[in-house]
């Protein structure tokens, strides 16, 4: 119908309105309301496109990895009240899309000598307080030098990366290096505890030594069940998805790339939605929680 009445506004100055509505069976003033309305179509078809260039670079500086909830949720932080299905909308006529996470190989090699710490989470990977319960796990990055493993502990108060470390091997030197780094940085309570699967780098003395002086207390999900570490888990998934799955040139490359992302991005900048605080990212959950302390 809009081309119907887009043609009458075309040729009115030779045939005449009447006779064009005539023609085409069409109302005039069904004509002349949609001529009245052509402003505010032309007003939103412009606010439309300018709300389409702010989600694109919203999107862009989000690493291409941002969808339509997590854009709406920076939009509303620009103080752009917008609704969330017109955002929607916008990303699927632009052809705008989120990463999409994809399976990652296990690095998992249960050492079966050893006896491991009991499951103190139970798959209850929520936190009152930072510094009170901590989950890691290790992963591999492929490069063109052999692997890059990358091991890391998140709060799980905050979901905010506070220690990780980066080698060409995988074995309990670097789960400790990414732990000391966490107590560190952490704030850690005494007593808090560091949970992660039964690989041999978690159940070894070397490990088990350092968890001791830091007075934490080890936890260990079962064997071969994902689900009791799946916050961990989760992290990587969302590591893999944001910063591509491929091979990097070389380990340097690559472990720069990794700190740009846990560093730069995902701790400072990436919105996770909190179930009391709303959209925040991880270091301003960790503030919001030391200003509730405070008051």
């Amino acid at each position: 119908m809009n081309e119907t009445y887009a043609f009458i506004e075309a040729e009115k100055t030779t045939h005449g309105v009447a006779f064009l509505c005539r023609l085409l069976k069409v109302a005039r003033s069904s004509f002349y309301a949609w001529l009245a309305a052509a402003t505010n179509r032309s007003a939103r078809k412009a606010a439309d496109k300018a709300l389409a260039h702010e989600i694109t670079v919203i999107h862009v500086a989000s690493r291409h990895t941002y969808g339509v909830p997590r854009i709406h949720a920076e939009l509303r932080r620009l103080g752009r009240r917008v609704n969330r299905k017109r955002v929607a909308r916008l990303m699927r006529e632009h052809g705008i899309q989120g990463a999409h996470r994809r399976r990652r190989r296990s690095l998992t090699r249960p050492d079966k000598k050893a006896k491991p710490a009991p499951d103190l989470i139970g798959r209850d990977f929520h936190a009152e307080t930072p510094g009170t319960k901590l989950v890691g796990d290790l992963t591999a990055l492929p490069t063109g030098e052999g692997w890059l493993y990358l091991a890391c502990w998140l709060d799980l108060a905050t979901r905010e990366v506070v220690g990780y470390s980066m080698a060409g091997h995988h074995r309990a030197e670097l789960v400790v290096d990414a732990l000391e780094m966490a107590a560190g940085r952490g704030r850690l309570q005494p007593g808090c505890i560091a949970h992660s699967d039964r690989g041999s780098e978690y159940t070894s003395s070397h490990f088990r030594r350092h968890i001791s002086e830091l007075g934490l207390r080890q936890s260990c999900g079962r064997t071969g069940s994902c689900f009791d570490n799946a916050a961990a888990e989760s992290f990587w998934a969302l590591l893999k998805e944001e910063i591509g799955t491929r091979v990097w040139p070389d380990r340097a490359t690559a472990r720069a790339e990794v700190f740009d992302f846990i560093e730069t991005f995902y701790n400072r900048r990436r919105l996770r939605k909190h179930k009391a605080f709303g959209y925040l990212t991880p270091a301003e959950t960790r503030q919001r929680h030391q200003h509730d302390l405070a008051a």
